[in-house]
């Protein structure tokens, strides 16, 4: 073989550090740690803020995870301030091409309705099904004036497929949260959401996806920014 020679390859596969280009690809971030207040409690969809002592002590992180990002990424993000809040630290340590972050509901974490607020001691005594063991509650529970993980799978499902379809060919980056995460993953892999919550997705972490002729992969799950940066 010469050096002019070129082996094309077949099924996709990833036989180098770098990813490559042109194809539909999500990059699924958790938002970073909410303040202390609000993590005594299940706060779910509430719309909490960040820690600003995390925030502060985490920069290194932020200027990880811009080196990681594609530059010419569409960014997305979940409505809810943690989301917002961690797009705009990401962003201002990178050089984006991509000049605003647009809000999509369809990621935002799983509401728990009218359980929301619920301190964590409390929260066992309201639920009528056994809870899953990775997450606070089954996958079908559904919360009064809430939603079951299985209607988050449901608009998380959607929201991927739309996207993927409005940018086929790019790269996507999506600041979203611990659940909608897990159920992106359950869509990409077609297991049931009670499997995906085994997921851990930390803060901060990224967990990457591709849509590749119409079928999803699972390229990372729960990659972490060196936050010393």
């Amino acid at each position: 073989m010469t050096q002019t020679d070129h082996v094309v390859p077949h099924g996709h596969f990833l036989d180098s550090p770098e990813l490559p280009r042109g194809i539909t690809r999500f990059w699924l971030v958790r938002h970073a740690v909410v303040e202390a207040a609000a993590r005594k409690t299940m706060y779910g969809a509430m719309d909490v803020p960040l820690c600003k002592d995390a925030m502060a002590s985490q920069q290194g992180g932020y200027a990880a995870l811009a080196r990681r990002l594609p530059t010419d990424a569409v960014w997305y993000s979940s409505p809810l301030q943690r989301a917002r809040d961690t797009a705009i630290q990401i962003r201002c340590a990178g050089d984006f091409q991509c000049p605003d972050v647009m809000l999509d509901t369809r990621f935002v974490e799983q509401s728990i309705g009218d359980w929301h607020g619920t301190p964590h001691e409390q929260f066992l005594s309201l639920l009528r099904l056994p809870p899953n063991p990775f997450w606070s509650l089954s996958a079908s529970e559904l919360p009064p004036g809430g939603e079951s993980m299985l209607d988050v799978c449901a608009r998380v499902s959607h929201g991927l497929e739309d996207l993927a379809n409005t940018h086929s060919g790019q790269d996507i980056a999506v600041v979203s949260h611990g659940g909608a995460i897990r159920a992106a993953l359950s869509h990409a892999l077609a297991i049931h959401p009670d499997i995906a919550l085994r997921f851990t997705i930390q803060n901060l972490s990224i967990s990457i996806i591709e849509r590749i002729n119409g079928l999803w992969r699972v390229v990372a799950v729960n990659e972490l920014p060196d936050f010393r940066g």
